[in-house]
């Protein structure tokens, strides 16, 4: 069951083109499908949060926490062409040879047959320009491309030499420009994760250096892959998460830029740059905690991935759906715990959370 002629499909996947009987938390919509290349000989990187490396601890391969099912392209195609809800494809490459002509294979079937935007989350490792060049001839109108973490140190510590992983810092920044130059400013995204030891000044640089080369940033929070080698890492603190949603929103439209926030000792974010009745703005129109990704045709986000990076209930990190206003006031307790950051955002009826008392450095 090998790529092209069979991909993987998401739980997401199978439940919003009903594969699977199930049905979402507060009737969200998967408006984007992604697809995940597979060989027998699996993945040869070795990004030690990730449930497909190489030296996995377990024998069962998970991606982004749950299986990816075995399913026929021909039949994927056929749900997506009876689907009203999907708005978007996205080919996930995998480091492998193969993948690179079987992606130019897949897009060309989706591009002919779907008639809908197709996104590749791309491998800088066996790619180059050229290919990038091939990618948009075919029919691909955004790439992605997954740095994941922020400074070199960290991605040679899970990703690069430190772990025996082919990937190269220097390598990924130049397919992200070649990237830019190739598709335009705003195709280009750029995927970073929350919560593997980096510090919120460094996260917020790397927003933009993104946006200063013309990307947009995506952003997950760190949720451990069952079978990984971080699979017993803590997730981020709820705080440290949502100021950094607060920031990404506040750098990709330009409302303020990295020189002018400020950081405590520990780089904690203690000003975001701008006055407080923007900051409140901000937060009351939940825009940064909606989970970030390509657009459909509409330019609304398509690639919304329900609860890729935590569980269904009150303390979704990335709403893959509008929040309501219970959602707003839950948000502004989560950031309580930065006391002298948001207090002006509360309400005189708002109350501590007794769980968020202090200021997270997690």
């Amino acid at each position: 069951m090998e790529s092209p002629e069979y991909i993987k499909l998401s739980l997401s996947g199978e439940m919003q083109l009903g594969f699977s009987p199930a049905r979402f938390y507060r009737n969200a919509k998967m408006t984007c499908i992604n697809l995940l290349l597979n060989y027998l000989e699996g993945c040869s990187a070795n990004c030690q949060y990730c449930g497909l490396a190489r030296e996995r601890v377990g024998d069962a391969m998970s991606f982004i926490r749950v299986k990816w099912a075995d399913r026929k392209l021909n039949e994927v195609i056929e749900r997506i062409k009876q689907s009203k809800v999907v708005k978007r494809v996205c080919i996930s490459m995998i480091i492998n040879k193969r993948a690179i002509e079987d992606t130019i294979t897949i897009t060309e079937k989706l591009v002919s047959e779907t008639l809908l935007p197709v996104s590749v989350l791309c491998s800088p490792t066996i790619i180059d320009k050229n290919y990038l060049v091939r990618l948009k001839e075919v029919g691909v109108d955004k790439i992605g491309i997954a740095f994941d973490l922020p400074t070199k140190d960290l991605f040679d510590k899970y990703r690069g030499r430190n772990v025996r992983g082919p990937h190269k810092w220097d390598r990924y920044w130049q397919c992200f420009s070649d990237a830019i130059e190739i598709f335009g400013e705003k195709n280009v995204g750029s995927h970073f994760i929350v919560g593997l030891g980096e510090t919120e000044k460094e996260i917020v640089k790397a927003f933009q250096d993104v946006r200063d080369l013309g990307g947009v940033n995506h952003l997950f929070s760190f949720y451990p892959e069952k079978g990984s080698m971080l699979e017993n890492h803590p997730i981020p603190l709820m705080d440290k998460y949502r100021r950094i949603q607060i920031a990404c929103e506040l750098i990709e439209n330009g409302k303020s830029s990295c020189d002018k926030f400020r950081f405590d000792e520990e780089d904690v974010i203690t000003d975001f740059g701008v006055d407080v009745e923007e900051l409140n703005a901000i937060v009351e129109s939940g825009i940064p905690f909606k989970t970030r990704g390509c657009v459909g045709k509409d330019g609304k986000v398509a690639c919304n991935r329900p609860f890729a990076n935590s569980l269904p209930g009150e303390n979704i990190r990335n709403y893959p759906f509008e929040l309501n206003s219970e959602d707003i006031g839950r948000i502004k307790k989560q950031l309580e715990i930065s006391e002298t950051l948001l207090a002006p955002l509360l309400t005189n009826n708002d109350t501590p959370h007794p769980s968020l008392s202090r200021k997270g450095r997690g």
